[in-house]
């Protein structure tokens, strides 16, 4: 009985043995795995953050790779502003250089003067050239005949026109003087005479110009040759007139030169408008007296009375001369236009050239670009 008690608490006890060791290797079984579990989730807990850490450095060094481009980019187009700019800038100097110099051409101070100084003495050599005074008729030097106001003010989308006429052109260093100034002056040439016998061969170099036609004055001691007078037929003024226009084929524009006497009378008038009709030349009255009938023969014939506004160098001092010159500019900003008469003189030539700053306002024009 006692030996099966025995073996039966043996039994039991082996059981029991073994059950704790299966709990104890459970244990560790379970305490293996779960230490396994959390080793493999931490190592990929910390993978996922150096994975997330990675991805976002690679975010950021593309980001900045992108920022690094654009900004090279924008550099590029910075720097082709910037060139772009310069070159314009340059441009625009180098052109604006050219435009002076173009402007200036000969023209500086001291080359007027000697310019000045040289046409002082060609004048000189021509006996018959005898000042400004000889285009007023000698009742009337000390003060030019006025001019006639415009009923209309001419209209005109661009700046107010104003040509200035150089009467008495007649020798080279006329020519060279007025063209030294570089600015768009109307030379009108007298015809050639023994005193000045190459003027329309130096007309025939210029793309535009006059003729200074010599008519009668009432009273004139220096009269040139072939002058106009009253008395003159119709077929001796269209000789006249169409032997100039053969002397000077260009030619659209005859103005007078001295007249006086000769614009004041309608009869005489009209045969020389009824010989430059025919010659397709236009009339520009100089307005040597107050008398004139030339607007009168102009409104007969349907024609526009085409006159001086203003006389430069009446008295040859500089200080006049660009009193004068602010008077002809000041009548073409009220009425869109004027027209200015002036000589190669020396003082004229000169008074220009330091009157450039007071042109800016105005087109200076041929005398067929007024209307």
């Amino acid at each position: 009985m006692s030996k099966k008690i025995k073996s039966k608490v043996k039994t039991s006890s082996n059981i029991l043995k073994y059950v704790a060791w299966f709990l104890v290797l459970s244990t560790l079984a379970l305490s293996a795995f779960v230490g396994g579990y959390y080793v493999a989730y931490k190592n990929a807990q910390v993978n996922l953050e150096k994975k997330k850490k990675d991805e976002k450095q690679h975010l950021i060094s593309k980001k900045i790779e992108t920022i690094t481009n654009v900004n090279e980019r924008l550099k590029e187009v910075l720097i082709a502003d910037v060139k772009e700019k310069k070159y314009r800038e340059n441009k625009a100097i180098v052109l604006k250089k050219q435009e002076i110099k173009k402007e200036i051409k000969i023209v500086n101070d001291e080359q007027l003067k000697e310019i000045s100084n040289k046409l002082k003495q060609e004048i000189k050599k021509v006996k018959q050239y005898a000042g400004s005074s000889h285009e007023y008729s000698s009742t009337n030097t000390k003060k030019a005949p006025s001019r006639v106001k415009r009923l209309v003010k001419v209209i005109s989308s661009n700046k107010p026109k104003l040509a200035i006429i150089i009467d008495d052109v007649s020798v080279a260093s006329h020519v060279r003087a007025i063209k030294s100034l570089g600015y768009n002056l109307t030379m009108s040439f007298l015809p050639p005479s023994k005193a000045r016998p190459n003027s329309a061969v130096l007309a025939a170099k210029e793309d535009f110009y006059m003729v200074h036609l010599p008519m009668e004055a009432q009273s004139y001691s220096a009269e040139e040759p072939n002058t106009l007078r009253i008395i003159s037929s119709q077929s001796e003024i269209s000789s006249r007139v169409k032997k100039i226009k053969k002397l000077f084929p260009k030619v659209r524009y005859i103005n007078n030169h001295t007249g006086s006497k000769y614009t004041a009378n309608e009869t005489a008038v009209n045969k020389l408008v009824i010989a430059l009709n025919k010659n397709n030349i236009s009339f520009v009255d100089s307005r040597t007296t107050s008398k004139t009938k030339v607007p009168r023969v102009m409104k007969n014939f349907g024609l526009k009375y085409i006159a001086r506004d203003v006389f430069l160098d009446h008295h040859t001092d500089i200080a006049y001369i660009k009193k004068q010159i602010k008077k002809a500019i000041h009548i073409a900003k009220i009425e869109g236009m004027a027209i200015a008469i002036g000589h190669p003189h020396a003082n004229t030539i000169l008074a220009l050239h330091e009157s450039k700053h007071l042109f800016k306002d105005i087109d200076l024009v041929l005398i067929n670009k007024v209307y």
